[in-house]
């Protein structure tokens, strides 16, 4: 079992950056692709990106492709989501999840299995 901390949210102006970052503690976390996304009141999860084990696989949304980036570093259990441009239409509650898959990088969040308790990110335009 993996658990995950989401950590790096807060307020901001469009036009902004913001660095999320997702701690993982458990065991073989280096094993699990990470995916990243969001859910905005009153709309369903969004996906916003994954990233594989290793690092050499990423995908992304369409609405965020160019401005956002997610790396990881295994050493050290964690998984970054640069933001940059931020737009108010990026204002949501981000969360990543873990898929014992290491190639996976898919959009659908049923294949995620394991949470963080999300962290806000909050445009003002």
């Amino acid at each position: 079992q993996v658990q995950l901390v989401e950590s790096g949210g807060g307020l901001v102006q469009a036009g902004d950056s913001l660095r999320l970052s997702c701690a993982a503690s458990g065991r073989a976390f280096d094993r699990y692709s990470v995916g990243w996304f969001r859910q905005a009141p009153g709309k369903e999860r969004e996906f916003v990106g994954a990233i594989s084990s290793s690092g050499g696989r990423t995908s992304y949304a369409d609405s965020v492709k160019g401005r956002f980036t997610i790396s990881r570093d295994n050493a050290k259990n964690m998984v970054y989501l640069q933001m940059n441009s931020l737009e108010a239409e990026d204002t949501a509650v981000y969360y990543c999840g873990t898929n014992r898959m290491s190639w996976f990088i898919g959009s659908s969040p049923t294949y995620y299995d394991f949470w963080g308790q999300g962290t806000q990110v909050t445009v003002s335009s």
